[in-house]
C-alpha cells in the first residue's frame, strides 16, 4: 500500500510539473509590488521568470497593452499578455477558454487588495479587463470587497 501512494505521490508530481505554465514577467528592477504578485502566481501553480528592464513600456507596446490599461508589470503565458495585478484564477480562466480575440487581460492601475497588493484591511473595487485584437474591451471579471461578483 506504502508502494502504491509513493508511486501516486510521484505520478501526481509530475502531472502537476507537466500542467503547469510559465509566466514571463517583464518588471522594473526598482518594483516590489511585481515580485509579491509573482509569489501568488506560483503559489497558485505557475512557474515565474522575472525579466527585470527599464524598457517596461516598449515590452507594454510589444505585446499590445492599450496606454490606458497599463499598471506596473507585464506578464506573457500561453500567448497572452497579463497587465497588473491580475487574480490567479482569472489568468487560469483565460488560458481555459483560450479565446481567439483577446490579445489579453489587465488590471489597470494598482488597486488595493488585488493580488500583490495587499494593505491589511484595505481593499479597493477592481475589474479585470480583456482587451482584444480588433481594439475593443470588456469586463472579464469584476471584484467588490475582495470578492469575486462576476
Amino acid at each position: 500500500m506504502k508502494k502504491i501512494f509513493l508511486g501516486f505521490a510521484l505520478f501526481s508530481a509530475i502531472a502537476a510539473a507537466a500542467l503547469s505554465e510559465t509566466i514571463e514577467v517583464y518588471k522594473s528592477p526598482e518594483c516590489g509590488c511585481c515580485g509579491k504578485w509573482g509569489e501568488v502566481m506560483k503559489q497558485n501553480g505557475f512557474e515565474v521568470t522575472e525579466h527585470k528592464t527599464n524598457e517596461i513600456i516598449e515590452t507594454k507596446n510589444k505585446y499590445g497593452v492599450p496606454a490606458e490599461l497599463y499598471s506596473c508589470h507585464t506578464g506573457i503565458v500561453g500567448g497572452y499578455a497579463i497587465e497588473g495585478h491580475v487574480p490567479a484564477q482569472e489568468i487560469k480562466a483565460l488560458l481555459a477558454a483560450k479565446p481567439e480575440d483577446v490579445v489579453g487581460i489587465s488590471v489597470p492601475g494598482m488597486p488595493l487588495g488585488s493580488p500583490g497588493m495587499e494593505q491589511g484591511d484595505v481593499v479597493e473595487d477592481y475589474d479585470v479587463i480583456a482587451f482584444k485584437k480588433d481594439g475593443t474591451t470588456e469586463i472579464f471579471a469584476s471584484y467588490k470587497n475582495g470578492k469575486k461578483v462576476k
